[in-house]
């Protein structure tokens, strides 16, 4: 089943029921799916080509998700633009995807250049033709045409890094979003009590829990930009029983100057990075049993392994990812694809509807991850003896930072457009606050004169403030072994040992 059949049929089932809130207001399951049907009949009529892209690129609202919902509904591809990603990497995502439709918030409209795009503005205060309240108001009543493509048929392609000429887009199936929200239903056990409060950016892992929520039949808050104290009032405003959370933002909550409790949380989700487990035990000092995580990535949302809250109180469960999920296999794998036992370390592989169907436009990529039936994540990982799954490391150069994704190669090209950088290399060490923060090493060029902060400037203007160095080191000559190859492990220990690390 397509997943936004569960929240049509959730709505026929609870036309009444509370569905989705914002400061502006709410909206009742019928109101809602009244307002998503309209706005998916007026993609349509833009567009009529089933499988089109649509980009999306706004702050959290309750008409971003209704725009996400309307997408699905028409039969199209979500293309999520963070907009706190410099233009330069926007401009790069909207021209490797080929949208013919993009809405954005007012606010972000100008942040990309639309490259033929039909551009629709979320602007709740005008109707005019090319917003999404004109599109709403044009087609009310309206119903999209059927959506007649195969489960394995593309819903969303999410960024995960990619080089100087081909980002990586995940093409995320049909199948997948469906076997995202059952596992999470079951593992969570979601209802139609649950109220999820979205926090964290929709572009990004917080949208995950949107079907699975609406298919419950519970309730979505949405909040944007909201400082941690105003977050947890939030918590208590809102009834609040299940939100996700970089461990970022938890740490920040558990600095916040506000220690009241927070009765109805039942799920509070970490994930995009690793809690140390005395950072959990202290977590759930603060708000009680109700830590959980998940390890998964773009390339398979989510939820590959699980650990519940009851799961996470107990010490022994702390450094892990917990145990497979109901809807995935998971494996050890070694370099030649063979099984390894419990306890031995390999290639951490998954296979089931939860995976994704390929990297858009880049089979030689989708070849060298899908193998054998398996997707291979890159990560370093074993099996104890109870099925709990440890990672060891990461074998791809990934850096997690405040639950952010950053690709060493995206930022070291970046850099390396600075007229003054010779050589650079990116990498990430352990932060405190962030989980890990981006650092650079750089060697300028003979007689250049860039400074930190000019290189920290440039990058931020190329990338964005999230991809962006937090630290540059400067380097006479960067250490590099027989082979020419940067020596990044030597680099990460000089730059953890600074002053400024950490």
């Amino acid at each position: 089943m397509h997943p936004i059949r569960f929240f049509f049929r959730r709505a026929e089932l609870q036309p009444d029921a509370p569905a989705l809130e914002d400061a502006s207001g709410n909206l009742t399951y019928r109101a809602l799916a009244e307002r998503v049907a309209a706005l998916a009949a007026g993609l349509q009529a833009i567009d009529p080509s089933p499988g089109s892209r649509v980009g999306l690129s706004a702050y959290n609202s309750a008409d971003h998700v209704t725009a996400l919902l309307a997408t699905m509904a028409a039969g199209k591809v979500w293309v999520p633009l963070y907009p706190r990603n410099g233009r330069q990497e926007l401009d790069r995502m909207v021209g490797f995807t080929e949208p013919s439709i993009l809405v954005a918030d007012r606010e972000c409209r100008d942040g990309f250049d639309p490259q033929g795009a039909r551009l629709v503005t979320i602007d709740p205060a005008s109707g005019a033709a090319d917003t999404l309240e004109g599109l709403v108001a044009a087609h009310s009543g309206r119903e999209p045409a059927p959506n007649d493509l195969p489960l394995d048929a593309t819903q969303a392609i999410k960024f995960t890094g990619g080089s100087t000429g081909a980002p990586k887009g995940v093409m995320q199936p049909y199948r997948s979003w469906t076997a995202n929200a059952l596992t999470q239903i079951h593992h969570y056990g979601l209802g139609a009590g649950d109220r999820y409060l979205a926090a964290a950016p929709i572009t990004h892992g917080t949208s995950t829990y949107i079907v699975p929520t609406l298919a419950a039949g519970g309730r979505i808050a949405v909040v944007d930009r909201q400082r941690p104290a105003e977050l947890l009032e939030c918590f208590r405003r809102y009834g609040t029983t299940l939100t996700f959370l970089p461990p970022t933002l938890i740490y920040m909550l558990m600095e916040a100057p506000d220690d009241a409790p927070c009765p109805s949380l039942r799920n509070l989700v970490y994930g995009g990075g690793p809690m140390r487990p005395e950072r959990i035990a202290a977590a759930q000092a603060r708000f009680g049993p109700v830590l959980a995580t998940s390890y998964g990535q773009t390339e398979a949302p989510q939820i590959i392994t699980v650990v519940p809250p009851a799961e996470l109180m107990a010490e022994e469960n702390r450094p892990t990812v917990g145990r497979a999920s109901l809807m995935t296999e998971v494996a050890i794998l070694d370099a030649d694809g063979r099984r390894l036992p419990r306890g031995e370390t390999g290639e951490v592989s998954a296979r089931g509807d939860l995976v994704m169907s390929g990297y858009w436009r880049n089979p030689e990529k989708t070849a060298e991850t899908l193998v054998g039936g398996w997707l291979r994540t890159g990560d370093l990982g074993a099996f104890d003896a109870r099925g709990y799954l440890t990672l060891k490391g990461r074998s791809r150069e990934v850096v997690i930072t405040g639950g952010f994704n950053v690709y060493p190669i995206d930022v070291e090209a970046a850099l390396g457009r600075h007229p003054d950088v010779l050589d650079v290399a990116v990498f990430g060490v352990e932060d405190a606050k962030w989980g890990e923060a981006v650092h650079a090493a750089v060697q300028l060029r003979p007689g250049a004169a860039a400074g930190p902060a000019d290189l920290l400037a440039f990058a931020r203007e190329a990338v964005g403030p999230v991809k962006a160095p937090k630290v540059v080191h400067l380097y006479p000559e960067l250490p590099k072994n027989a082979f020419g190859k940067i020596l990044k492990p030597q680099l990460q220990r000089e730059a953890a040992a600074r002053p400024e690390a950490g």
